[in-house]
């Protein structure tokens, strides 16, 4: 499965104080008359545009000795991972010297000046929208003819989602903790990652969406990969039924095997199936995590998936819910690294080995919680805590 960056929400409040005062003042600049800052920026000094060339030779100075420290040790975890790959394959048991077992350097050097006399910038290009529901509405009805059955109420969902995934071999821990992860402990079947109706003005800032917060690549991958599965179960539950309830179910169906072979005409690869969720036809797939029938077996399929994996490489211990999520967050192979890892390396080996350079240094929590056994101990904590929240103890009845 595809990694995905980790979530966590955290607040720095002593770095907001500080940050106070100069965002001040870029907001009153920013209110400043054109022809005021144009001529603020002409009357830079010449003292001012040494200090700044000055300043500019440390922080270029600085910058690319980090860049040469940090590649060559993102080198050697690529090295690592490529020796730990060919081992599994080879059956060969991984041990410790198989992992880079210092830390990564972190940048502290000086910050990249501020020119007094900047040349004009060209205006950046508006940030790509992300689709929320009510797109996924419009492309399912545009495309294919069709609008999702809701809920009556949140509680139905969550009834729902626990008969499928109780029948598919989920645990209620499983499936409750990570809920917690992934929603907070409160969310909705319908919970958009980054909107939220007790933030007015909040903006959706992925395609996550509902209970194990799934993206369009995953709607698209999953119905490639399981849909006439779910076009099984669909045709069960429409047997008793009649009139109708019949009607919308054939319906349904037919529409869910439209879109499985929407999804199969690219390669079962994840790069194939995120091009096609970013069409108005992918939208219009995931749409179907809103659906009362076919939402449910799309949030289960998202952990049951890395439930089969483990199995498939050989690991029949039952997933505790931290394993699971790191599973279900960084991709299955890489999540799998993880718990395959005796409790004695994981608390040796660093996070930063089952991360590209990129994500690791925009991700916070990883470099503070900077070993396995680390990470894996913090999500057990917002577990614990977010279980105690409303939507988790629901969601547990349901079970």
């Amino acid at each position: 499965m595809h990694p995905h960056p980790i979530r966590f929400g955290s607040s720095y409040l002593a770095v907001a104080l500080l940050l106070i005062a100069p965002q001040a003042v870029a907001i009153e600049a920013a209110t400043l008359p054109r022809a005021t800052t144009d001529a603020m920026a002409q009357a830079a000094s010449p003292q001012a545009i040494a200090e700044y060339r000055r300043k500019l030779k440390e922080y270029q100075e600085a910058r690319a000795a980090f860049d040469e420290e940090a590649g060559a040790y993102w080198s050697s975890i690529s090295e690592k991972r490529k020796g730990r790959n060919a081992k599994r394959r080879e059956r060969r048991t991984i041990t410790l010297d198989d992992y880079v077992l210092t830390h990564p350097p972190l940048y502290d050097g000086p910050k990249r000046p501020v020119d007094p006399s900047p040349e004009p910038q060209e205006e950046k290009p508006p940030r790509k929208a992300i689709p929320v529901v009510a797109d996924l509405l419009k492309a399912a009805a545009e495309h294919f003819q069709f609008t999702p059955q809701r809920p009556t109420n949140e509680m139905e969902f969550k009834r729902a989602y626990a008969r499928v995934a109780l029948a598919s071999g989920l645990t209620r821990e499983q499936a409750v903790r990570v809920y917690s992860f992934e929603t907070g402990g409160s969310g909705n079947y319908d919970m958009q990652s980054g909107l939220s109706a007790s933030r007015p003005g909040s903006r959706a800032i992925s395609t996550a969406i509902g209970y194990n917060q799934l993206l369009t690549t995953n709607s698209v991958e999953l119905v490639a990969e399981q849909g006439h599965e779910f076009v099984k179960a669909l045709t069960a539950k429409a047997a008793p039924l009649s009139g109708a309830p019949r009607k919308a179910m054939d319906h349904k169906i037919a529409v869910l095997k439209r879109m499985v072979a929407f999804t199969r005409t690219v390669p079962d690869e994840w790069a194939a199936h995120e091009k096609l969720a970013n069409t108005p036809q992918g939208w219009a797939v995931h749409a179907m995590v809103l659906d009362i029938d076919v939402g449910p077996l799309l949030q289960t399929h998202k952990l049951l998936t890395s439930v089969l994996f483990a199995r498939t490489k050989g690991y029949t211990r039952p997933l505790s819910a931290a394993e699971l999520e790191m599973m279900n967050l960084t991709g299955d192979g890489t999540g799998l690294d993880m718990v395959t890892m005796p409790q004695a390396l994981r608390e040796q080996v660093p996070t930063s080995n089952f991360f590209q350079r990129g994500g690791y240094e925009r991700n916070p929590v990883a470099i503070r919680h900077n070993t396995v056994a680390k990470l894996l101990a913090v999500t057990d904590e917002r577990m614990d805590f977010n279980s105690s929240k409303p939507g988790a103890k629901e969601l547990a009845a349901a079970f």
